[in-house]
């Protein structure tokens, strides 16, 4: 159970084999600077304040399932092959969930075992969710990463070569490390040499957590840096953007890394290693960097408009608390010209046409394709029927300010009401489809976003605290469909960040394995007092809209821990290498740059 000493771990440790780029060897004869270090992050679980659970009620030969799912569409059909039944004999369907992060997609034996339970009862309803125990200790996690780097550069701060032996275990499998990926984001590196162990241990299995080992990647690679650009003393600012080239976006990343910098004011705030002020109280500033990809996923919509006026759009999606609802509504009503309070969305349930799980950041381009491409063909069919009756060509039509009118012609026109009246007694009821490849020719949807953290803290040198000051975000998503919850994302994003950083670890005894704190006493998240000013900038540019849509929900989970992380080294003069960055590590890590 030593995960982090590699030494220890014995025949649970499974070499990837050896990865190398360029002339490691030679470009470290040749670095005019060296540095090494040793860094950890830790298991966390997913921690959904609503644990995972379903309420099942067997009714004759047919099983209805309430889950907390990110994936309406298919967890019926994996639940049908462990109950054993046809798929479709169960009616899934889920309103709302309490978080999921990663981990609801699959239903699980306690899915299996509620429904099996139901049956036995004779059709009785069955509510069985993990307690908190249970949730905490096989329910998910994210994958640990421990690492030994050493880099080289010129004196002028260009890196030159990266040489990395990293370890992981997310449980019995292992921990899935992409290590080509290193150094993250500044990948274009041409001399590398990478290593990689998945350690076995008998705990709960990993599975995805926002952004699934980009936070591992950012907080080693960032760090690396940041103690770099220590060694030639150099700004860790100036060496980031001394390097910029070697990024997968260097004029994006460049200009984020320039509009963070001006909001968390690193002129003003920004010095080498080690603050000098007097007092025990020390401030820091640091980096962390992220990219993600987020193509919207396959999805289906049917958008029905009624002879009053009233609008039905109904796709099997669900709402993590994102937001996808009212998306989906202002996608909707922006098309038919109308309110979004005049829009009824339906999702959440299999008798709508099936829509991908929300995973890897793909629902919101999967849906918003969907949705534009169903109420436009809708829309379309409505232009047809009242091209006669306007005597307007039907491509000559819109749908604006809730009236069908001549385009660009208001006193040519009709009420919303008064167009769908003319429909008679049938509805007008269209499908539109998200095909990833074609949407991605079209210009609707893509993959591939950047982003930048910067975190303000201090440190009380005395007793070990770091207390948050600022953390800065700048995130690019291509088209922002509603600028106020994209932020939303960015916060929660960062309030993670800060529960990683600071306090969030699983602990298991080293002999047996057993994790000793799977309880909200011991297992820490931050509170409102921990987190302090969160500041979100989203990159809003007529480029990254011509992109479209691409999806958010995990990039900006991932280079906060880095920049915490190098906020404390910036601020003691010291890296503590591992998080989170608890008193007594803090205090240790002190302690030894004293002895030493």
């Amino acid at each position: 159970m030593h995960e982090h000493d590699l030494s220890k771990v014995g025949t649970r440790a499974k070499p990837a084999g050896e990865q190398v780029a360029g002339d490691p060897d030679k470009a470290f004869q040749e670095a005019e600077v060296t540095s090494e270090g040793e860094y950890g992050i830790p298991v966390i679980t997913h921690c959904c304040l609503e644990p995972h659970g379903q309420v099942v009620q067997w009714n004759g030969d047919k099983v209805e399932y309430w889950p907390s799912t990110q994936n309406v569409t298919q967890v019926g059909n994996d639940l049908a092959k462990l109950i054993e039944v046809p798929a479709n004999q169960i009616h899934t369907h889920m309103d709302y969930m309490g978080g999921g992060f990663g981990s609801k997609f699959p239903p699980d034996l306690w899915g299996a075992e509620a429904a099996q339970l139901s049956k036995m009862s004779g059709g009785r309803p069955v509510k069985l969710f993990l307690d908190r125990a249970t949730e905490l200790t096989i329910a998910g996690n994210r994958p640990s990463v421990f690492a030994k780097v050493k880099t080289g550069a010129k004196k002028d701060g260009t890196i030159t070569v990266w040489q990395s032996q990293t370890w992981a275990t997310g449980g019995y499998t292992g921990g899935n490390l992409n290590v080509s990926l290193f150094p993250y984001v500044f990948n274009k590196l041409e001399n590398k040499r990478l290593n990689h162990t998945a350690v076995s241990i008998n705990a709960g299995s990993a599975r995805a957590w926002r952004a699934p080992n980009h936070p591992q990647l950012s907080f080693v690679t960032c760090s690396a840096l940041e103690d770099l650009a220590a060694k030639l003393n150099m700004d860790a600012l100036a060496f980031f953007l001394k390097n910029i080239e070697i990024t997968t976006r260097p004029q994006v990343y460049k200009a984020q890394l320039e509009k963070a910098a001006e909001m968390i004011e690193w002129k003003k705030y920004a010095h080498l290693r080690s603050d000098t002020t007097k007092g025990p109280v020390k401030r820091g500033l640091g980096i962390g960097v992220n990219t993600w990809g987020g193509l919207g996923h396959d999805s289906q919509c049917r958008v029905t408009i009624h002879p009053d006026g009233s609008v039905d759009v109904d796709l099997c999606s669900q709402d993590l608390g994102t937001a996808t609802r009212t998306m989906i509504a202002m996608v909707a009503a922006e098309t038919f010209g109308l309110t979004i309070n005049q829009v009824k969305v339906g999702i959440g349930d299999t008798q709508f046409p099936p829509s991908g799980g929300s995973g890897g950041s793909t629902t919101i381009g999967g849906v918003t394709v969907s949705t534009r491409k169903a109420t436009v063909n809708a829309l379309g069919k409505l232009f047809d029927l009242l091209s006669p009756v306007m005597g307007v060509p039907a491509d000559g039509l819109e749908a604006v300010d809730g009236r069908i009118q001549q385009k660009g012609n208001p006193s040519k026109s009709m009420t919303w009401q008064q167009a769908c009246a003319k429909m008679g007694t049938q509805s007008i009821s269209e499908m539109g489809q998200n095909k990833q490849a074609e949407a991605v020719k079209e210009g609707l949807i893509n993959q591939g976003t950047s982003g930048v953290q910067m975190a303000d803290v201090s440190v009380d040198t005395d007793t070990g605290i770091v207390k948050m000051n600022r953390m800065v975000a700048v995130q690019d998503c291509g088209l922002v469909v509603n600028p106020k919850t994209a932020e939303s994302q960015v916060f929660g994003a960062c309030i993670m960040s800060c529960c990683a950083a600071l306090m969030e670890e699983r602990i298991m005894d080293q002999q047996t394995g057993r994790v000793l704190n799977p309880d909200m006493e011991f297992y820490k998240l931050a509170g409102i007092s921990d987190i302090g000013e969160i500041i979100v900038h989203m990159d809003i540019t007529p480029e990254h809209d011509a992109r479209g849509i691409i999806g958010l929900g995990e990039p900006p989970a991932v280079g906060g821990v880095a920049a915490i992380s190098n906020a404390v080294a910036n601020a003691i003069g010291v890296r503590v290498p591992m998080v989170p960055l608890t008193p007594n590590r803090v205090l240790a890590a002190l302690s030894q740059r004293r002895i030493g």
